[in-house]
């Protein structure tokens, strides 16, 4: 089984209209419903951006900002784990449905220890 990334930036969804929201929400809340009954959910949420990110040394020093070229993180993600990268671009397709954006999907590297 291997892990999925899947993404999209808040700006997105910037072509949907305030009053449209609620039921986009309740559209992407089914499909994690789904996903968690199928049981390949494994976590997923939507990046505060209200909070700052901050970048932190192996020595523990913390300062404000990010790598320059990760640039601003925003958004919703999930982490899905299914056996094939088609079951997971199937799974994009339905969130991407359900919010009315494309997702992006990214694949997680092999990790032995899992």
């Amino acid at each position: 089984m291997n892990h999925y990334l899947i993404s999209f930036p808040s700006a997105a969804m910037s072509h949907i209209a305030d009053e449209e929201l609620p039921s986009v929400s309740e559209s992407t809340r089914a499909v994690i419903r789904a996903a968690k009954a199928a049981g390949v959910y494994v976590f997923g949420g939507g990046m505060d951006e209200t909070v700052p990110p901050v970048l932190v040394t192996g020595e523990g020093e913390v300062s404000a900002g990010t790598y320059p070229e990760t640039g601003r993180m925003t958004g919703g993600f999930c982490v899905l784990k299914v056996q094939t990268r088609a079951e997971a671009e199937a799974w994009a397709a339905r969130i991407a449905a359900a919010c009315r954006c494309a997702q992006e999907l990214r694949e997680f590297m092999y990790d032995p220890e899992s």
